[in-house]
């Protein structure tokens, strides 16, 4: 059977590898080597698959098709986006975990959209550059849910969604060590005109929830709270919501917190044990 071993949950701001040196030196550098570190943590808890939940930004998908949940289960490279400053690889996915999981959703509830081959924005891809795109142990499986635009997924699907993979995961039949990355957030308000503002208690307030395993809390945050306290960005916690899902009872620690108003985010890193 399959082992679920942890979770992660770390930004996806494109502007990091856009624009790196804009912070100040020693704020680009920790949130650098908070990545680097969970790269290390993927290596010592001999994980071979990470589930990556992110959430597309209008550039693969827009008005024309907005799918709710997807799942990758076919060919997948990224970013698709020239000016984020990474360049553009293809993935290794592990294409018959995600089938499986596939396969669980549509058996109980969930109806996935479903990529057999797609390029990815920053959201999935980023994480993947910065962590193991490079590892050649370690295969992915990229999800994106709508966090970013309306019609919005709801914090309950989101945690749904999360747990309904956790039970495809412990019931399919490999060796698969597998971690989940939630990315995006913390606060950051894209395209307003509080752009470059970063709450930091609110941020603070989110991880406090990661940390105390406090899931109503976190769950029962509204989106008019979420956008008016953390921006329209900010509802990128929902991905954190599917990790934690995925988790189910676990509780988090602290890599690294950096407000950083010139990648107009707080970006904030933690590790959920299983």
């Amino acid at each position: 059977m399959a082992e679920i071993v942890g979770g992660f949950l770390l930004p996806h701001d494109p502007l990091i590898t856009a624009d790196p040196s804009s912070p100040p030196k020693e704020q680009a550098d920790a949130v650098m080597n908070a990545y680097a570190h969970i790269g290390n943590r993927l290596n010592e808890l001999d994980i071979d698959t990470v589930i990556v939940i992110g959430d597309d930004h209008y550039t693969v998908f827009g008005p024309h098709c907005l799918p709710r949940c997807l799942i990758v289960t076919g060919e997948a490279s990224g970013p698709v986006e020239p000016w984020v400053g990474l360049p553009q690889k293809q993935m290794r996915i592990n294409q018959p975990l995600a089938t499986h999981i596939m396969q669980h959703g549509f058996d109980t509830g969930i109806d996935w959209a479903v990529a057999k081959s797609i390029v990815l924005d920053h959201s999935t891809s980023q994480p993947i550059h910065l962590c193991f795109i490079d590892n050649p142990k370690i295969s992915a499986i990229p999800v994106l849910v709508n966090s970013g635009v309306e019609p919005l997924i709801s914090n309950k699907r989101c945690y749904e969604i999360g747990r309904n993979m956790r039970e495809a995961v412990q019931s399919w039949d490999g060796a698969e060590r597998v971690a989940i990355f939630g990315t995006g957030g913390i606060s950051h308000w894209v395209g307003m005109p509080d752009m470059g503002r970063v709450n930091v208690e609110w941020d603070k307030r989110i991880m406090g929830y990661i940390e105390n395993g406090d899931m109503d809390s976190f769950l029962a945050l509204s989106d008019e709270e979420i956008i008016e306290q953390s921006g329209n960005g900010g509802l990128e916690i929902k991905n954190w919501m599917v990790a934690m899902g995925f988790v189910e009872g676990g509780k988090g620690e602290m890599i690294e917190y950096q407000p950083i108003p010139q990648w107009v985010t707080g970006c904030g890193f933690m590790e959920v044990a299983a």
